[in-house]
């Protein structure tokens, strides 16, 4: 994906989302697959499956390989890295691009209850613990001589 792509992709639609859920969840996939996997929830014509697999590669969501005459469709990207650079754009619009703001305006709107926090929290103090080893490789030393 190309640095444009990565620092921007175009919203998706509610069929580009339904559509990009099954390839996040089951990987490379042919047109005709996606569509009879989502047709219990999600009926689609053969074009509209393709039309839609089409739109998502321009935005940058997926990428194909052509095998004989079949079309194979693979994300682009991982969802998780997605969702982070969709939450930087909100961060960057509307929050001055503080995320602090971002967290502190979710705290205040009930959205991250005190397990999350606290779990943010861990997650903070391993990421600074495992930052300050890769500085200083005596601290895993120490770590390893007290076990």
């Amino acid at each position: 994906m190309t640095n444009t792509k990565q620092a921007r992709l175009k919203n998706l639609g509610e069929v580009e989302q339904v559509v990009m859920d099954y390839i996040w969840t089951h990987g490379r996939s042919s047109a005709e697959a996606c569509r009879e996997a989502l047709a219990s929830s999600r009926p689609m014509k053969d074009s509209t499956i393709r039309t839609v697999l089409r739109r998502l590669e321009e935005k940058g969501y997926v990428t194909h390989e052509i095998e004989g005459r079949t079309f194979f469709y693979k994300a682009s990207d991982a969802r998780q890295n997605v969702a982070v650079r969709a939450v930087k754009g909100i961060i960057d619009r509307f929050c001055g691009g503080s995320a602090e703001q971002l967290l502190l305006g979710m705290v205040d709107n009930a959205v991250l209850d005190r397990k999350q926090l606290e779990r943010l929290a861990r997650r903070i103090a391993e990421r600074t613990t495992a930052e300050k080893e890769v500085a200083d490789p005596k601290i895993s030393v120490k770590k390893e001589n007290k076990l």
